[in-house]
């Protein structure tokens, strides 16, 4: 009860409760990009990272992409203990045979390396909006991108076309220029 009169609905309890845990895509290729990776005394190499898709068990092949590394997985842990799987969402530390820390570094992706392995790309095609940027960006540009958890620079090798940042209709096609505000559709390498 109060004073502007009774209220109807949920409490936030409730409302809290009734939030369904998010679907974890276990179905979908394994994909983990290296948060990091160790080397520790009697165990050997142990990348680390988070599961986005997919599922990591022991015995399992895997293929680091880009440098195109396969391995055995030995064993998965989390929280210093053993798992039998790893599913998306769950940060992990897993044991590989015959790979040196050197080889492997932070951003690098691990995936199946029968089921749809990750593979490097020499370039892609991106839709790019321009949140704040003084003067102009053109053709050879190079920002510094992060994605997931590499953080590499990459060119602007053309930029195809000026959309509208709503509906994603071209409104200019091979522009010289875009600035601030402007969302595009750009060739990367």
């Amino acid at each position: 009860e109060r004073k502007e009169g009774n209220a109807d609905g949920k409490t936030l309890i409730e409302a809290l409760d009734a939030i369904l845990p998010p679907s974890r895509p276990t179905e979908k290729p394994l994909r983990l990009p290296l948060q990091d990776v160790y080397k520790i005394g009697g165990i050997g190499t142990v990348p680390v990272g988070r599961v986005e898709t997919g599922v990591l068990k022991p015995g399992c092949l895997v293929v680091f992409a880009p440098a195109n590394i396969t391995t055995e997985v030995k064993s998965v842990e989390m929280h210093h203990e053993a798992l039998t799987e790893a599913v998306p969402g769950d940060n992990v530390g897993f044991n590989v045979k015959n790979v040196s820390v050197k080889e492997l570094r932070r951003g690098y992706v691990a995936g199946d390396s029968k089921a749809s392995p990750p593979r490097g790309a020499a370039d892609f095609t991106a839709q790019v909006i321009v949140l704040n940027h003084p003067g102009q960006i053109a053709n050879g540009y190079t920002p510094v991108l992060d994605c997931h958890t590499a953080h590499i620079a990459c060119k602007f090798a053309e930029i195809k076309e000026k959309v509208d940042r709503r509906s994603g209709k071209t409104t200019e096609e091979c522009p010289k220029f875009i600035k601030s505000g402007d969302a595009a559709i750009v060739n990367l390498v």
